[in-house]
C-alpha cells in the first residue's frame, strides 16, 4: 500500500500539467477569437493600435526626407514642365505632407482608450491616396515632352515606391494607396509609347510595385510578429510573477508553519519526558518486585515490556525535540575542553556489549597525543554514539567497524566510523541525511529506527562549524566522516593575555583521586542513542 501511494503523485503530476497547458491553450483560443471579432484588421485590437503608432512615428521621422524629395523632385521637373507648374505641384504635395504630420501628431497626442481605430486608419489610408494621386500629377506632365523624362520618371517612381513602401510598411493598405498610383501612371506613359524600349520599361515599373509590395508585406509581418512576441512575453512574465508571488506567500506560509511546529515541540520537552520519566519510574518499581512479588508471574514480563517500551519512546521523543530545537535556533551549545579520543572511547565501551552480542569486532584507531577542542561534550557523545549503532544496526553477523580519531589536513579534527556493511545506495544518500529518512536497507532491516540519528549527527557537527561527509558503496560498507575546524583545537587558540590563577583546594575540602574522576566521567548522563 505505501508503494502504491508513493507512486500516485509522480503519475498524476503529468496529467496535471498536460490539464494545465490544455486550460491555457483554451484560454488563448478564446481570447483570440474576441480579438478578432473586436479587431479591424483580424489581429488583436492592441496590435492595430501598435501598428496605427508605428505609422505616426515612421512618417514623422523621416518628415525631413520628403521634404528634401519633394524640393528636389519639384525643381528637376521644372526643367519640363516650367517653373510655374512645378511650383504648384511642390506647394499642393507640400499641403498634404503637412495635413499627414499633423494627423500623426494629433493621434500620437490622444490617449489609447479615446481612439478610434477603424477611423484613424481610413484617415490614414486616404490621405496617403491623396499623396501618390499628387505624385502621380507630376509624372504625367513630361509626357511625349522629352525623351530623357522616360528615365527621370523611372527613377522618380521607384524613389516615391521604396520611401513609401519603407514608411507605410505597418499599414500595407496605405502602401498600396500611395505607391499605385505612381506606378499606374508610370507604366501607361511607357506602354502608350508603343516601341519595345517602353514596353521594358512598364515592365519593369509594375515588377519594381510587386518588389516593393512584397518586401512592404514582409515588413508588416516580421512587425506583428515582434508584437505578438511582446505581447507573448509580457503574458508569461506576468504569469511567472504571479507565480512567484503564490510560491513565495507558500514558502513564507510553510516557513512559519515549520517554525510554529519547532517551537512548539521545543517547548513540549516537560510536558512529554515528565509522564514518561514517572512511566519509567513505576514500570521500573513493578519489574524489582520492591513492593513484594507478583501473584501472577506473566505481570513481570508486562512491567519489563512497559519498561522497554518507554525507554525506546523516550528516546525518540529526545530525539525528535533536539531535533526541533535545532531548527528552531534554540539550541545552545555548552562548550568546553573536550578530550575527543577519550569521549569516541567511552562511547565504545558503552555499545560493546550489543557489538559483541552480534559478533562484531569494532577496531579503535586513535592517534595519540591529540589536543582538546573546544566542543558541546554531550553533542560530541551523541554524535558518536548515533554514528556507532548505526553501523552496529546495520553491520551483519561477523562484520567488522573501525573507529578513528585523528588530524585532519587543515589542522583539524575527524571521527570516522567506517563498516563493512551492505551500504547505502547513492541516490538513497540524501533520503538518509533528511529527517525520517530511511534508506531501503532500512526499511528492510528488523531494527528499524526514526530516521533522525544521522540528521541529528549532522545538525550538531553544523553548530560547530563542522563539516558532515557520508561516504558508502553498495556490499562494501559505509564510512561516515565528521570533522571539527582548526579554530576549534586549543593549540590553535589564542594564548591568555595573563596566566590563569592556579585552584588551590580548600582546607577541609577532600580532594578527588584521578581514578575516581575517571569513574563520574564516565558515570556522566548519556544523551539519548541514535536510531
Amino acid at each position: 500500500m505505501t508503494a502504491q501511494t508513493s507512486e500516485q503523485p509522480e503519475i498524476g503530476m503529468p496529467a496535471d500539467m498536460a490539464a494545465v497547458k490544455r486550460r491555457r491553450a483554451a484560454t488563448q483560443r478564446v481570447r483570440d477569437a474576441r480579438d478578432r471579432l473586436t479587431s479591424t484588421t483580424g489581429t488583436r485590437p492592441v496590435f492595430d493600435y501598435e501598428l496605427l503608432r508605428l505609422f505616426a512615428q515612421n512618417r514623422l521621422s523621416a518628415s525631413l526626407v520628403i521634404l528634401l524629395l519633394i524640393g528636389t523632385v519639384g525643381f528637376l521637373s521644372s526643367l519640363w514642365t516650367g517653373a510655374a507648374t512645378a511650383g504648384i505641384w511642390t506647394a499642393g504635395v507640400l499641403m498634404i505632407h503637412a495635413v499627414i504630420i499633423m494627423a500623426c501628431r494629433q493621434f500620437l497626442a490622444e490617449p489609447q482608450a479615446n481612439l478610434d481605430l477603424r477611423s484613424w486608419r481610413f484617415r490614414f489610408i486616404m490621405l496617403d491616396l491623396f499623396f501618390g494621386l499628387a505624385w502621380m500629377f507630376n509624372l504625367i506632365q513630361p509626357v511625349g515632352v522629352d525623351e530623357g523624362t522616360g528615365t527621370f520618371m523611372l527613377f522618380v517612381m521607384l524613389l516615391v515606391v521604396a520611401v513609401a513602401s519603407m514608411l507605410a510598411s505597418s499599414l500595407p493598405v496605405a502602401v498600396f494607396a500611395a505607391t499605385m498610383p505612381v506606378t499606374a501612371a508610370v507604366a501607361i506613359n511607357f506602354a502608350l509609347k508603343g516601341n519595345l524600349h517602353d514596353y521594358i520599361l512598364a515592365i519593369m515599373a509594375v515588377t519594381a510595385e510587386g518588389y516593393f509590395s512584397l518586401l512592404a508585406y514582409r515588413l508588416y509581418s516580421t512587425t506583428l510578429a515582434t508584437l505578438q512576441a511582446r505581447a507573448e512575453k509580457d503574458v508569461l512574465i506576468g504569469e511567472l510573477e504571479q507565480a512567484k508571488a503564490i510560491s513565495d506567500e507558500a514558502r513564507n506560509r510553510a516557513e512559519s508553519a515549520n517554525i510554529s511546529k519547532s517551537r512548539f515541540l521545543a517547548q513540549m520537552s516537560h510536558e512529554l519526558r515528565t509522564p514518561l520519566n514517572a512511566i519509567l519510574g513505576f514500570s521500573e518499581v513493578m519489574k524489582g518486585e520492591v513492593f513484594g512479588a507478583h501473584t501472577v508471574t506473566v505481570y513481570k514480563d508486562y512491567c519489563n515490556d512497559i519498561h522497554n517500551s518507554g525507554q525506546h519512546l523516550l528516546g525518540l521523543i529526545n530525539e525528535i525535540l533536539d531535533l526541533s530545537r535545532i531548527e528552531a535556533g534554540r539550541y545552545e551549545l555548552n562548550e568546553e575542553a573536550v578530550p575527543v579520543a577519550l569521549v569516541v572511547e567511552d562511547c565504545h565501551h558503552l555499545l560493546k556489549l550489543r557489538a559483541q552480542n552480534r559478533g562484531i569486532t569494532v577496531h579503535e584507531m586513535f592517534e595519540e597525543d591529540l589536543p582538546r577542542v573546544w566542543a558541546d561534550e554531550r553533542a560530541v557523545r551523541q554524535i558518536t554514539l548515533n554514528l556507532l549503532s548505526n553501523s552496529i544496526k546495520f553491520t551483519p553477523q561477523g562484520g567488522e567497524i573501525w573507529l578513528k580519531v585523528g588530524w585532519t589536513a587543515a589542522g583539524g579534527q575527524y571521527i570516522s566510523v567506517k563498516d563493512s556493511g551492505p551500504g547505502i545506495p547513492e541516490e538513497e544518500i540524501p533520503i538518509v541525511l533528511a529527517s525520517f529518512g530511511q534508506g531501503s536497507n532500512s526499511i528492510k532491516s528488523a531494527e528499524q529506527g526514526a530516521g533522525l540519528g544521522l540528521p541529528i549527527a549532522k545538525s550538531l557537527i553544523d553548530l560547530h562549524g563542522g563539516t558532515f561527509a557520508l561516504k558508502s558503496k553498495l556490499r562494501v560498507g559505509t564510512e561516515v566522516v565528521v570533522t571539527f575546524p582548526p579554530e576549534r583545537v586549543m593549540t590553535a587558540l589564542a594564548p591568555l593575555a595573563e596566566p590563569s590563577p592556579t585552584l588551590q583546594p580548600q582546607s577541609g575540602i577532600p580532594t578527588i583521586p584521578a581514578d575516581e574522576k575517571s569513574i563520574q566521567r564516565k558515570r556522566r548522563g548519556i544523551f539519548s542513542i541514535g536510531t
